[in-house]
């Protein structure tokens, strides 16, 4: 059974930064294999990738956190960090890390990541 544990929400003002983490274990859960990601869910919003880092540590990210958000992997630690600088009014969600591999897609219960105006 593969968890996911995002933790590091929190109330920031905009300009403000924050960063996630997000904890991954299980029996045979092999980290290193998988990509990572963060994706975002806001209210009456559609679910969206933030941020996504692969075996190579090769990362993509969508083009309303370009610049602004940074994803990092620690494969002995089986961890995935989002550092978001420089938060937006647009960028409060629901933030939940997911492990990806062909078919095989395991998600966090999210952190909840609220900016103050």
């Amino acid at each position: 059974q593969v968890q996911l544990v995002e933790s590091g929400g929190g109330l920031v003002q905009p300009g403000g930064s924050l960063k996630l983490s997000c904890a991954a274990s299980g029996l045979a859960f092999a980290f290193r294999i998988y990509t990572m990601g963060w994706y975002r869910q806001a209210p009456g919003k559609q679910r969206e990738l933030v941020a996504a880092i692969n075996v190579g540590a090769s990362a993509n990210y969508a083009d309303s956190v370009k610049g602004r958000f940074t994803i990092s992997r620690d494969n002995g630690k089986k961890m995935v960090y989002l550092q978001m600088n420089s938060l937006k009014p647009e960028d409060p969600a629901v933030y939940s890390c997911t492990a990806h591999r062909a078919t095989q897609i395991y998600w966090g219960p999210g952190t909840q990541v609220p900016v103050s105006s």
